[in-house]
């Protein structure tokens, strides 16, 4: 691990030379001045768990780029096993800062899927590169899309299995929405297990699930190991939707404001490299798939990280809304219409009882203010309002505006 670091250092090092506008070595005084202006770190080391899939990307990269130390910190990344153990490590306060999924950090804001606790979301660290698995046997019998998933569970009935990654996350909620686009109620008509990422593929190669929806690399993982095939991107379900955040407790943002700003402002610095150009993603595909990160092979990781995707049926494609880290600064804001949308999911689910104030416990978990400053110093731009607009499958709107009303819009619901 250590070698592969010192190697991507080198080559940052000489890449950023030649790539002038992005990290030359002028640009580094100014960045510095900026970090100095936003106050001194509170905290000088911090610890960032997460999971291992590519959406930890910036995390890893800021760390092996050296991007951190430019803001007068050191983040030692944190492998963890599962979302629940994010969860726990993040409230014990063992790791300062979480790799976490949107819908996870948001339930715990309303005390679903964990003790309630007041949360706070700093940056959105990745858009689309989500997915669903079809097992080989299912796709065998016919189903190998949602239509043809439909009419087999009609023309077969028994209990269909599917997998996603915790309760109250980005991978139910994407499950669940596309099932529900075809007449399927995943609360009633499927059996619905949670299993960690690194252990979906092992679980789908002995017949635990019929179905899965997780991270990458771990779609393609089950293409390549030929225990499943391709049925949806997560980009399908929603255009550009938010995927992981950076998580931190309230207490700890209050506490150390100038750590989390120099943190969110090393992590856009790292975004930006990343979706800078073709050779930074292939450096940084060889980066995470080391055992120390994600543990898996490259070509596991490369393809679908520059739109490249297969099937696993002899298809392929190329998709222009593929996993995203910063695109111009368009994926990091945290927008309170993101964190809203997946309240309506959680309320349409049954995982809320009542409707909560939609907006305002989004707004109290975005630390837009904290984002703001730094995204200041680090030279990125940040959006006029906090809302916006998406159409997603089935062709419904999401604008934010009326989060109660949108939530008992939909005719399949718990």
């Amino acid at each position: 691990m250590t070698d592969t670091i010192l190697k991507t250092r080198r080559s940052f090092m000489r890449s950023a030379t030649a790539m002038g506008a992005l990290l030359c070595a002028p640009a580094l005084l100014p960045a510095r001045a900026a970090a100095n202006g936003m106050g001194t770190p509170e905290k000088k080391e911090v610890r960032i768990g997460f999971i291992p899939l590519t959406d930890c990307a910036s995390i890893v990269m800021a760390s092996a780029l050296g991007l951190d130390e430019k803001y007068g910190i050191k983040i030692i990344p944190s492998k963890e096993a599962n979302w629940a153990t994010i969860r726990d490590k993040q409230l014990n306060g063992e790791n300062d800062f979480s790799h976490i999924l949107y819908g996870e950090l948001v339930g715990l804001q309303v005390g679903i899927g964990g003790p309630q606790a007041d949360m706070a979301n700093l940056m959105t660290l990745n858009r689309n590169g989500q997915g669903i698995s079809l097992s080989r046997k299912l796709a065998e019998a016919g189903a190998t899309d949602l239509a043809s998933l439909a009419a087999l569970m009609k023309r077969e009935p028994r209990e269909y299995t599917f997998a996603q990654t915790f309760p109250t996350g980005t991978h139910a909620m994407w499950l669940y929405y596309w099932l529900a686009s075809a007449g399927i109620n995943p609360m009633q008509d499927i059996k619905v297990i949670t299993v960690p990422p690194p252990q979906m593929i092992a679980n789908a190669r002995v017949g635990n699930m019929d179905g899965f929806s997780v991270g990458e690399p771990w779609n393609m993982r089950g293409i390549l190991d030929g225990v499943s095939i391709h049925a949806a991107s997560s980009q399908d379900i929603w255009p550009d939707h938010p995927e992981k955040v950076l998580g931190t407790t309230q207490a700890f943002a209050e506490q150390h404001p100038n750590t989390c700003k120099a943190v969110i402002a090393a992590l856009l610095e790292a975004s930006r490299w990343i979706d800078s150009t073709p050779d930074n993603r292939e450096q940084m595909a060889d980066t995470i798939a080391a055992r120390a990160y994600v543990n898996t092979s490259r070509a596991a990781i490369i393809d679908r990280i520059q739109g490249h995707y297969q099937d696993g049926l002899g298809k392929t494609w190329d998709d222009p809304n593929h996993m995203k880290f910063h695109d111009t600064g368009k994926v990091n804001y945290p927008y309170t219409s993101d964190a809203a949308w997946f309240l309506t999911q959680h309320k349409r689910w049954g995982l809320l009882a009542d409707h909560p104030d939609y907006l305002a416990v989004a707004r109290r978990l975005n630390r837009t203010d904290l984002y703001r400053e730094a995204a200041a110093a680090a030279g990125v731009a940040v959006p006029d309002s906090d809302l916006r607009s998406s159409t997603l499958l089935g062709g419904k709107t999401w604008d934010g505006q009326d989060p109660a009303a949108y939530a008992e819009s939909f005719d399949i619901h718990a």
